[in-house]
């Protein structure tokens, strides 16, 4: 579980670094997606994901797409701001592990 302290670094490393945004579509959550995803989340720790606003009818069908997303790439929120979302997943082999504050 992330606490606040470190959600504002990660957050502060999305913004430095060059962060994958990734788009997500009218489509259900393919396993090709997933698939996509949870190979950058092995390599890189952290992806932005970004909704189209078609994605979802309301607010509830959105929260459950996250929720799905989340429990699937076993991942982290960092970050949901409209129609993005930030996710970071631990990888101590990454290349440029992330590495937490205390």
């Amino acid at each position: 579980m992330l606490n606040n302290k470190n959600k504002t670094y990660l957050k502060k490393i999305a913004l430095e670094r060059n962060i994958l945004k990734f788009n997500i579509g009218k489509g259900t959550l393919s396993s090709n997606v997933l698939k996509n995803i949870d190979n950058y989340l092995i390599k890189y720790e952290l992806i932005k994901i970004s909704f189209l606003k078609s994605s979802f009818s309301d607010i509830d069908s959105k929260n459950e797409l996250i929720l799905d997303l989340v429990s699937s790439l076993k991942a982290e929120v960092v970050d949901n701001i409209g129609n993005t979302l930030l996710l970071y997943r631990p990888n101590k082999e990454a290349k440029d592990h992330i590495t937490l504050l205390k």
